[in-house]
């Protein structure tokens, strides 16, 4: 269980969604597999869906995922080397809206997060229990980098959960 003074309270609902008696590693892996077993076979028609007119589809879905734990990586990364930075938050939208996600082949798409899954995994792996600890600021917000680990799988858990609910 990671203290709720590493983190600010936006963090928990994508925290409390993973197991909290499993590693970062092994949340990681156990999500991505979810992951990928139900997204693998998704017809063209549902890739393109909108489940409103407001809402990504799921290839967008995907690219909001594969850039947000870029950003959250890069953060957990310079946390432990001991940048005192305040690094900058990101636009979510403005990402979706600016990538090409609608005209990417889908399995491109998944093979890109499970890719990026795996350097993320190797970068967590690469941390100590004293890397793990330390705090720093993005957006504004203190989190630490066991935290973010965990931000990485639970966010992911998060929108694989909405893609079952109201796309699938």
């Amino acid at each position: 269980m990671i203290p709720k003074t590493e983190y600010v309270p936006y963090f928990s609902s994508f925290i409390t969604l993973l197991d909290s008696e499993k590693s970062i590693i092994d949340n990681l892996k156990l999500v991505q597999d979810d992951f990928e077993t139900s997204l693998k076979n998704i017809s063209n028609e549902k890739q393109n869906y909108k489940y409103a007119e407001d809402k990504w589809t799921i290839k967008e879905l995907i690219q909001h995922l594969i850039d947000s734990e870029r950003v959250f990586c890069y953060r957990a990364l310079c946390f432990s080397r001991g940048d005192k930075t305040d690094l900058p938050g990101f636009d979510q939208d403005l990402f979706v809206e600016n990538s090409i996600a609608q005209q990417r082949d889908f399995n491109e798409l998944l093979e890109e997060m499970s890719v990026l899954r795996k350097g993320t995994i190797q970068l967590f792996k690469s941390f100590t229990d004293e890397d793990l600890l330390k705090i720093g600021t993005g957006s504004g917000n203190k989190i630490s980098v066991r935290a973010l680990g965990m931000v990485i799988g639970g966010h992911q858990k998060h929108h694989l959960e909405v893609i079952k609910e109201r796309y699938l």
